[in-house]
């Protein structure tokens, strides 16, 4: 399930559209990401007191599943750019997780074997 939030910011369907396009992206690659609870949090942060430029900031999380707890946060002055961004740096680190359950599972089969051969 995914759930896209707004968080000082207006709500946007092209926005939306572009969030969940590029999550089902995601999904697609890693299918394992399609038994969790995905919540993208785009958010605009600036202050009202200090003047300067808007600043957007996206936010991937998701819970439960094999990639339980992976949480990407980027920002950058444009949404889409923020967007991309996350998608970038959440490959890697979709890639990184289920290389590490890839790994453990290796090692405790060698583990298995060893302790059956002695």
């Amino acid at each position: 399930m995914t759930q896209i939030i707004f968080k000082n910011l207006e709500a946007s369907e092209l926005a939306r559209d572009a969030a969940r396009e590029r999550v089902q992206a995601m999904i697609e690659k890693f299918p394992d990401l399609s038994n969790a609870r995905i919540r993208v949090t785009l958010e605009m942060k600036n202050s009202p007191k200090h003047p300067g430029p808007d600043l957007f900031a996206v936010k991937f999380h998701a819970t439960g599943g094999k990639y339980k707890e992976v949480t990407v946060e980027k920002s950058s002055p444009n949404l889409y750019s923020a967007l991309a961004d996350v998608v970038d740096h959440l490959l890697e680190v979709l890639n990184r997780t289920g290389d590490r359950s890839r790994v453990r599972a290796l090692r405790q089969a060698r583990a298995t074997v060893d302790v059956a051969e002695t």
